[in-house]
């Protein structure tokens, strides 16, 4: 039934019959299954959801953009954990693909989970890269989610090194995202994810002691419960740094780092964690992290 109705969502959005502030409540209520109090809201994702749409978003859709974003990391003096960058293309056919080197990774600057992981030039299939691109670059991204700071974004692909996840803490098929929720320059818990696939990605829940707390943590279709204990990052304290440095001013955004060859690298800032609709922590658990952000009205 939760299918069918999002499916029936999806086609009102491709009609353009709905607002962003009606996605947002009508995705909430399929995927959570209650109604979105947006007049006292109380857990992490109603207080997402109020920001949104009653807080001053005008950096959001900066941030946001995998490519700008590297700017506002610079500005804070953190150059050095950039992911060495390689171009920027508004079309797909304009993929320089001579100047790239034979690793590589594509992805878009608004996406998620839209990555082609290249290990070897010569045997990519550009034609079929390029289709795929083609259709991601007409795709409205946000609109079926409820997310309106993603339409201010102009798409576009990236390029930038693919590193190594042989060279992580623990064997993993992908780079192991630590996730860390914040608000005003604090941090307040790290989410790891890693063996991604198509469909499902291991996920664990951890505090800043790195301490596993598997009881706030929900298992679903896609994040399955981690089989694999993984150790504390050697850069933990440098990474909960960088994410207090970057999330200064914000009252909720999650900023997510690697850890490859003993190094830290950025990944992205996101301010709606799976869009508002988070669904695997407890409600105990969003109700905390939710008490943790102060709300105050801008618009």
């Amino acid at each position: 039934m939760k299918k069918v109705l999002l499916s029936i969502l999806s086609f009102l959005v491709g009609m353009q019959v709905l607002s962003p502030l009606q996605v947002a409540k009508l995705k909430y209520r399929i995927k959570l299954g209650k109604k979105l109090d947006l007049d006292n809201p109380e857990d992490l994702n109603q207080k997402i959801n109020w920001l949104k749409f009653n807080s001053d978003t005008s950096l959001w859709s900066e941030l946001s953009d995998k490519y700008k974003v590297r700017a506002f990391v610079e500005k804070h003096e953190l150059h050095d954990i950039l992911v060495p960058f390689y171009g920027k293309w508004n079309r797909a056919e304009d993929i320089e693909w001579d100047t790239l080197p034979d690793r590589f990774v594509l992805k878009m600057n608004n996406g998620c989970g839209d990555i082609i992981v290249c290990h070897n030039k010569k045997e990519l299939e550009r034609g079929k890269v390029e289709r795929y691109f083609q259709r991601l670059l007409k795709k409205p991204y946000g609109l079926a989610t409820g997310e309106p700071h993603y339409s201010k974004i102009t798409p576009y692909i990236i390029a930038e090194e693919l590193l190594d996840c042989k060279k992580q803490p623990i064997e993993s098929s992908s780079l192991i995202d630590y996730k860390i929720g914040c608000s005003y320059g604090k941090p307040h818990y790290i989410l790891a994810c890693y063996n991604r696939t198509a469909k499902t990605v291991e996920t664990a829940l951890y505090d800043l002691q790195w301490k596993l707390h598997p009881e706030y943590f929900i298992a679903t279709s896609h994040c399955l419960r981690a089989k694999t204990l993984l150790p504390k990052p050697a850069n933990l304290d440098r990474m909960l740094a960088i994410a207090g440095i970057l999330s200064a001013n914000f009252p909720e955004v999650r900023v997510d780092l690697y850890e490859v060859d003993g190094k830290v690298y950025f990944g992205e800032m996101s301010f709606t964690g799976l869009g508002g609709y988070i669904d695997y922590f407890t409600p105990e658990f969003l109700l905390l992290q939710g008490n943790k952000i102060l709300l105050t009205p801008t618009l």
